[in-house]
Formats: C-alpha cells, structure tokens, sequence
C-alpha cells in the first residue's frame, strides 16, 4: 500500500524525468516494496540454521565440531526428514562421520582366542608331546604350542591370561594345550570344572615303572650328580619298601589320581591313550583321539612312518616341506640301565594299583 501512494504521487511529475531516471526509480521502488514485503531476519535465516545467538567454534581439520547450547538444537519437525535420511543411505554415513567406531580387531583378524575345548592333562613322559603333535596336523585343532601349566602355577593370573595364551581358532576348530602335571596336582580337577564341565580330557599313559625310569633318565640328563635310581626309589630295597614321596614313583600310581578327577568329571569325559601302542600304531590312537574329540577321522597311517634310529613314530613330510617331522633328541633316548631285580620289586608294587585302574578304566593296558 505504501508503494502505491508513493508512486500516485509522482506520477504527475513523469513528464519532466528521462526515460534512465524513470527506470531507476523504478528499481528503488520495487527494492522499498520487497524489503517491506520480506523482512531481512526471514530471508537470511532458514528453520534448521543457527539462531543469531550461536556461534560456531573455530575450525581445527575436521574434528572440530559446532557447539550447541539447547536453544540452537533444530525443531524436531526439521531433524525428523535429516534421520529418514541417515537411515535410507548407511553407507554414506560410514563414509562421512568421522566419529564411526573402528570394528573389533578380532574381526580383522581369522578366528578369535578361545577357552581350550580339550586338554591333555598328563602324564609326564607318557606321550603327551607325540600326541599333541600327532593330532595338531588335524584342520580342526589349534592348540597352544608350550605348556600354559595355568591351573597348577597360574591360576592366580585369571581366566582372561589363559586366554591369551590360546592361539586363533574358528568357530569350527576345536582350542587344545597339554600340561602333563595337571593329572597330578589336587586342585586341577576342580579348576578345570570351574572353567567349563564340558572340557574334554586326555589321559597319556604308560607302564609305570618304564615311566619312572623315563622320568629319571631325563631328570639324570639335567643334573649329572643325581642319586642313583634305586636310591630314590627305595626306602629299604632289601626290604622292598618303596619311596612313594618320589615324584618319579608318585605320578605312576594312576588310580589314586584318576579317583580326584572322576570327583568333577564323568569318565565319559576322559580318554585314555596307550604310551605304548602310541610307538606301535600311532594311527590307530589317533583314530581313537580323533572320535573321542569328535573330529573327522583325518589323521591315518599315510601321516606317519617309523624313524628305527629313534625308535618312534615320526610324521612324513608335507608337500610344502623338505624334510620329515619328528619329535626333539630328548625323544627316544637310550634309557639308564636298571638293576634287575630293582625292577621286579617295583612291579610287584605297582601290580595291585594297575590292576585296580584297568577296572575303573575298563581297559587292560597289559603292564607285564
């Protein structure tokens, strides 16, 4: 309305201005009309911008971001068309935002650190290395690659440090370690069922008194001044009284410790691998390993052949190889030679406790 009075009132005066004055009065008029018409804080200012009173933090890359005190937030009417929008195109969002979480590390790498699902838990100088790498070949087994002896010196470290120390499986690989003293030590059984009562046990055992001697003879390749063999084995040999605080003689009384572990674990639960057919058939145990693990049977004879210098079973070479896979020189070394009659007495000693642990095992390891 005030654009028209003002221009009824200059109409009279047209005749006397040039055609560039009447243009440019016309383009005053118009801008008077339009600022009249749209106020300047309408057209400057959209709904979802910053109200005048925000401010935005100086620029620093791109991590810097603008603060908003509540009143800055945007209508919700304006934010609802931006979150349809978030939703409708993700892919876009992971490339924009800066603020996107990295994903898992195990996710970059193959598998994740598992709880073992099987452990063999003794017993010491029984097998227990053949048979961890025997069945380690095996596409569906991971195991720990030195003893963790976790839940007999460890314990105090945590569920999460034995974790650690598992190497990556898959969903469909079974984790395994081997710690021979674990069959030996009172208080593993119970920490192990704590951990899970699922856990599959494996039990390498051997004629006791050529355990013994195995275990001396190792022990006497470490510390040369050792007493002789029937002197720790025997409080009186005259008498026959064995030294049964011997550790060497201590571990091969089977029975009294198989008695602890039966007290958590079913003995469903637990397999037993023959030391000596281990030498004679290692296919053939591995077989029986493979079942009780539930594994497809894989592992066969074309796996291994007879190293006669050792005197044990090693593994053919793989293809990607040069040379065969054997166990380390402590592996088949010559024995130290025994009085005889020392090792008939310890026979006659371990005779009733052999004969009690076929019983509970249902199996007859003939250790004649």
């Amino acid at each position: 309305m005030a654009c028209v009075l003002l221009l009824s009132r200059l109409l009279p005066f047209s005749h006397r201005l040039t055609r560039t004055s009447i243009c440019l009065l016309s383009l005053f008029l118009s801008f008077l009309c339009y600022c009249a018409l749209f106020p300047a804080d309408t057209v400057m200012r959209k709904s979802g911008d910053l109200a005048p009173g925000c401010r935005r933090a100086p620029a620093d890359g791109a991590k810097r971001r603008v603060q908003k005190p509540a009143s800055c937030a945007p209508p919700p009417e304006a934010e609802a068309p931006r979150l349809q929008s978030d939703q409708r195109a993700p892919s876009a969002l992971h490339i924009a935002r800066n603020d996107t979480p990295s994903p898992p590390m195990g996710n970059l790498k193959f598998g994740n650190k598992k709880l073992p699902n099987a452990i063999i838990v003794g017993v010491k100088k029984g097998g227990t290395r053949a048979v961890l790498e025997f069945i380690r070949i095996h596409p569906d087994v991971r195991a720990a690659g030195t003893e963790t002896h976790f839940f007999d010196r460890n314990y105090d470290r945590g569920l999460e440090w034995y974790r650690g120390l598992m190497p990556r499986t898959l969903e469909s690989q079974i984790t395994m370690e081997k710690t021979p003293s674990y069959f030996v030590t009172k208080e593993t059984p119970h920490r192990i069922s704590a951990m899970s009562r699922d856990t599959k046990l494996i039990v390498v055992v051997r004629d006791p008194v050529t355990r013994a001697i195995s275990d001396y003879t190792q022990t006497l390749s470490k510390a040369p001044d050792l007493p002789s063999f029937q002197e720790l084995a025997f409080r009186n040999q005259s008498l026959g009284i064995v030294d049964t605080s011997w550790n060497a003689i201590r571990i091969g009384l089977y029975v009294l410790h198989l008695e602890n572990w039966l007290r958590y674990f079913p003995l469903a639960q637990i397999h037993f691998v023959s030391g000596e057919r281990l030498i004679t058939d290692p296919a053939g145990e591995l077989a029986r390993v493979q079942d009780f693990l539930g594994l497809k049977r894989i592992v066969t004879d074309k796996h291994f052949y007879f190293n006669r210098t050792k005197g044990f079973p090693c593994l053919k070479k793989p293809e990607s190889s040069g040379s065969p896979r054997c166990l380390g020189k402590s592996k088949g070394r010559t024995h130290v030679q025994i009085d005889r009659d020392a090792i008939e007495q310890l026979r006659d000693f371990y005779r009733p406790y052999n004969v009690k642990f076929y019983e509970m095992v249902g199996h007859d390891f003939k250790w004649e």
